[in-house]
């Protein structure tokens, strides 16, 4: 048993043997690249190629080393380009800062892997770590300027890379977090660019350090609301839209959402208790006011739903909504009437209400012609009861058009 064994550790050391041949002879060429002051993208590819095809490499400081070398020649040489005002890829530029990062937290991990993390005994964390700090702003910028092209893939590689750096070993020290400024920007980016990846999940992750960009915070609630709704997560989205419209009332997103929530669930209460607290911040504000109009009109309070709607066309004739909700409530007091028990003793009184209607219901229809859904049927039961057949035949065509 003791010889079989010592036979299969043999056999696998020769194995390992052309691996070795190999590993030694790439090194040698990408060192060769190198000393020579030019093909250090080549030097790189005989290192990626490596990794790529050869798993023992995978623990192997000196075909990490070579690699990052070869990276750092290459930004050198852009660094180079750049101040001297010469042309040279910007997107490169940033995905070599970008390599370095990665290049180096892999090659941290193997040498505390081999010197069981004690810093002393560390070869290249103090150095790396300082010289990538250096560098640290061009993830930031990489990110921006990704952003910029709307490559928010490529984006969020940089924001994060940017962000975890804090938590990363190869950083100790450093205090990202407490100590870099421009961490609440950078999250507030990660976020945008997971918004725009419909990535829930990166959204939440980074929403807390960017709801420190108090330039952006309302932006950050609003991406943090819609990644709560793509997760189905009614609780967190309504608290979310809560919070923000709070903070920011008027905010273009919060309340209209809110609104819409509550309307679309049939939770009239609340949508009229959203519209009052709003009209509290602002009563001059038109939205507010037309929110409680509906409200009021969806809970059947129509005296009160026509009063506001009457005083926002006399401040403004060319809004359409306030018409439709006028005609609206007409139109229900005339079918609430015409379903009711006593409805051949009012129809007197149900002839007043659509004849109430049809002006309000015809003025929208100019000043919103493209809501066919919503004006269409209206006039349709209005004429049809007014007998106003040349009307009723044109509006017919157009519901079945």
């Amino acid at each position: 048993m003791k010889k079989q064994r010592l036979l299969a550790l043999f056999l696998l050391l020769l194995s390992f043997i052309p691996c070795l041949q190999a590993q030694k002879k790439e090194l040698g060429q990408a060192r060769s690249y190198i000393k020579s002051g030019k093909d250090y993208d080549k030097a790189e590819k005989l290192m990626t190629d490596l990794l790529q095809k050869d798993s023992t490499c995978h623990t192997n400081e000196k075909v990490y080393l070579m690699w990052f070398t070869s990276v750092l020649k290459q930004y050198e040489a852009a660094n180079e380009k750049l101040y001297l005002k010469q042309k040279y890829d910007t997107a490169a530029f940033f995905g070599l800062t970008h390599r370095l990062y990665a290049i180096a937290e892999s090659l941290d991990s193997i040498d505390v892997a081999e010197h069981g993390g004690k810093k002393p005994r560390l070869k290249y964390r103090e150095g790396h770590a300082r010289l990538l700090n250096q560098l640290r702003p061009n993830l930031y910028f990489g990110g921006t300027y990704h952003v910029g092209k709307g490559n928010y893939k490529e984006a969020i590689r940089f924001f994060e890379t940017y962000l975890e750096a804090d938590n990363q070993p190869l950083f100790q020290g450093y205090n990202y977090s407490s100590k870099d400024s421009r961490m609440p920007q950078a999250a507030y980016w990660a976020v945008y660019s997971a918004y725009k990846l419909n990535d829930a999940d990166k959204v939440l992750r980074y929403a807390p350090m960017a709801m420190a960009d108090t330039a952006k915070t309302a932006y950050t609630l609003l991406h943090v609301a819609e990644a709560y709704e793509w997760q189905r997560n009614d609780s967190a989205y309504l608290a979310t839209l809560d919070e923000g419209f709070v903070r920011f009332p008027e905010h273009p997103y919060f309340f209209p959402h809110l609104e819409d929530y509550y309307t679309g669930n049939g939770n009239f209460e609340m949508a009229l208790k959203y519209a009052e607290r709003a009209l509290e911040v602002n009563p001059q504000n038109t939205i507010f006011q037309l929110a409680k109009a509906t409200s009021l009109l969806n809970l059947e309070r129509y005296d009160e739903s026509v009063r506001i709607s009457e005083r926002l066309i006399a401040d403004c004739d060319t809004m359409p909504e306030p018409y439709y909700t006028i005609g609206s409530a007409y139109l229900n007091q005339a079918l609430t009437m015409e379903t009711g028990v006593k409805a051949r003793d009012n129809k007197t009184k149900i002839r007043e209400f659509y004849i109430k209607a049809r002006p309000y219901m015809e003025a929208y229809r100019k000043l919103a012609p493209n809501e066919k859904k919503k004006w269409a049927p209206a006039l349709y039961r209005i004429y049809l009861n007014l007998n106003m057949g040349k009307q009723f035949e044109e509006i017919d065509r157009l519901m079945h058009d």
